[in-house]
């Protein structure tokens, strides 16, 4: 069963994150709070959004938090999937397939035309499940990305 995330959930879904941060071998980037996530979803004006999978007794198999994003091209809105996740014990039970399918439901609901995320190139098993989903890498395309110092650099106009 797919659900809308609430805010009881937020205690799971940081403890999931971390589960993540760490199956990706780094852990130690996952700074985020409960606090952090509890604002960003459920917060004044929310940036961002989850759905709960569940077992049939209720236990939380996984989740998706996910946030609008907008094509210049195409003028409308999309999907952008920062992170699915299902625990690696409850993996193979159609959790992750029914994640994205609802993602992509709400995309053709809401004529949204494009539902995209970024896996670790080493993520073979990832990989191979979102193929088989019908979904293609986009690698003409290389994500860059300004944190920390050098962020804070540019920020101040020091670079």
């Amino acid at each position: 069963m797919i659900r809308t995330a609430n805010p009881a959930d937020v205690p799971v879904i940081h403890r999931l994150i971390r589960d993540l941060a760490e199956y990706e071998k780094a852990l130690d980037e996952a700074r985020a709070t409960e606090a952090q996530l509890h604002e960003a979803l459920f917060g004044d004006r929310p940036a961002a959004y989850a759905h709960i999978a569940e077992t049939p007794e209720g236990e939380i198999a996984g989740f998706a938090l996910w946030f609008l994003n907008f094509s210049t091209w195409r003028g409308v809105h999309g999907i952008y999937l920062e992170d699915l996740y299902v625990r690696p014990d409850l993996r193979g039970g159609g959790h992750g397939k029914a994640l994205l399918a609802e993602l992509a439901r709400i995309c053709v609901d809401r004529g949204y035309e494009r539902l995209e995320w970024s896996v670790l190139d080493w993520n073979a098993p990832s990989i191979a499940f979102y193929e088989s989903l019908g979904a293609r890498p986009q690698d003409e395309w290389t994500v860059y990305r300004l944190t920390d110092g050098a962020l804070a650099e540019l920020g101040r106009g020091a670079v």
